[in-house]
């Protein structure tokens, strides 16, 4: 049973176990056992996002791997892919981000790289966990010169910026686009202006102004309306919509209208296979993708492959099986070929690139994939409630499925990051679905009120 890691780190409202300045500084100490050893001085890279809270759980987690006598490398706001990006660069034994993603500002998180700059496999994080509750460290404090420092790399965003641009080809620029961009008063904030009006595009910013409390509010890749909105006003090219720590995005096309991951991934998987480029002409997408999306890709003569939810089971299947793009319908675009982890302004690169080479606005490309209605109903819930437990549930859900047959798909799952279980109904018709979505949940909604 796990204890503190979900599907993406260790998450919660901070000062409330597990986001706790204890576990925290645990955690730190858990990390800094696992890379140490004898062969060289040890380093562990440390950013964050814009939350007030970031401030005290570093301090935490610093003071936890300089205990264990590992030095630490503060980056402060910086993306998540650009910490993926520091630790490989710099050669650190691990990374560490402080962030909740796309959660509202009390909550908070912590995300680990391996020194390959890709995410903690399960086994590890549950050795982290075993190190933290089994007391296995309190006997191992280094003392005097043995101890930790910390050192401020000032120049991370400017790495991390020139990085981004390399992945843009270098033969295009971005003179004729005006992009209406939204960073969620989030990590980006530092990052993404710079990137787009360098390589020559005309920028309007939203969600620049971080203050501690106003990440991901009404802004950013989960609310992008005030985007949309601009775009239309100003009659831009296209909207940029990213997260608070930056490792997703969700655009809109010239006319104000949401293009989603899934739309995204139909275009570039498209041009990789145009230029021989997408490996084994597979792309990796999760249970939550559209099955507008695997048919599409059936008709490229490529094929998808779907994993559970949580975009670093996405990068696994990518690393075992030899892939090399991939991600999720809510943003999450992993290209492999240039960074080891889900990229917002990377996306947002790679995609523009697509446009200037097809000749085409993102409207006219978007159209090229046919979307299957999918209702998606999040059931917020108090406890934590067994499915199998709930009376009737099961037999509905079978005779659901048994009437989609295959022209439909239901998913139930619990959020590995929220108090949410949620209930995805795929089919031809949207009345129907929506009718078996709303069944669904209500019996787990009745469920958490007995």
């Amino acid at each position: 049973m796990r204890r503190l890691f979900g599907t993406d780190g260790v998450r919660g409202v901070a000062n409330i176990y597990p986001m706790t300045t204890e576990i925290a500084m645990q955690i730190g100490r858990s990390i800094a056992f696992l890379v140490k050893d004898s062969k060289h001085e040890h380093r562990i890279v440390i950013g964050k996002d814009t939350r007030l809270s970031g401030y005290m759980i570093e301090n935490a987690l610093a003071a936890g791997i300089c205990s264990m006598g590992v030095n630490i490398l503060l980056v402060g706001p910086i993306p998540t892919p650009g910490i993926a990006f520091i630790t490989t660069s710099m050669r650190a034994d691990a990374g560490i981000v402080i962030s909740a993603s796309h959660n509202p500002f009390q909550d908070n998180g912590i995300k680990i790289f391996s020194r390959d700059g890709f995410k903690l496999p399960d086994e590890q994080e549950e050795t982290i966990e075993d190190l933290i509750f089994s007391q296995k460290m309190a006997a191992l404090r280094p003392v005097a010169d043995e101890v930790g420092r910390a050192t401020r790399i000032d120049d991370a965003r400017g790495r991390y910026i020139v990085f981004l641009k390399h992945t843009f080809p270098a033969k295009y620029t971005l003179d004729d686009f005006h992009i209406v961009l939204d960073c969620a008063h989030g990590a980006t904030y530092g990052v993404a202006p710079h990137v787009f009006e360098e390589l020559g595009a005309k920028v309007t910013t939203l969600g620049v102004e971080p203050d501690g409390k106003n990440i991901n509010k009404e802004c950013g890749a989960l609310h992008p309306k005030l985007m949309a909105e601009k775009v239309k006003a100003l009659g831009a090219d296209l909207g940029i919509a990213l997260d608070g720590d930056g490792d997703r995005m969700i655009v809109t096309d010239e006319h104000g209208q949401v293009v989603d991951g899934d739309h995204i991934m139909a275009i570039c998987a498209a041009d990789l296979m145009a230029r021989k480029k997408l490996k084994k002409k597979t792309l990796v997408t999760t249970v939550m993708s559209n099955m507008g999306l695997e048919k599409f890709m059936q008709k490229q003569g490529g094929k998808m492959v779907r994993t559970k939810v949580g975009d670093r089971y996405v990068v696994e299947e990518m690393r075992k099986n030899g892939y090399n793009f991939g991600g999720e319908q809510s943003g999450h675009l992993i290209f492999l070929d240039h960074n080891t982890t889900g990229d917002g302004t990377l996306a947002g690169l790679q995609l523009l690139a697509v446009m200037i080479k097809r000749r085409k606005p993102l409207s006219e490309l978007a159209k090229s994939m046919e979307t299957f209605p999918q209702i998606l109903k999040n059931v917020k819930t108090t406890r934590k409630i067994d499915l199998k437990m709930v009376p009737g549930f099961q037999e509905k859900l079978f005779q659901l499925e048994e009437k989609l047959g295959k022209d439909g798909r239901i998913l139930v799952r619990p959020s590995g990051t929220e108090p949410v279980i949620r209930v995805m109904v795929e089919g031809s018709n949207e009345d129907t679905i929506t009718t078996m979505a709303d069944e669904l949940a209500g019996l787990i909604k009745h469920a958490d009120e007995l």
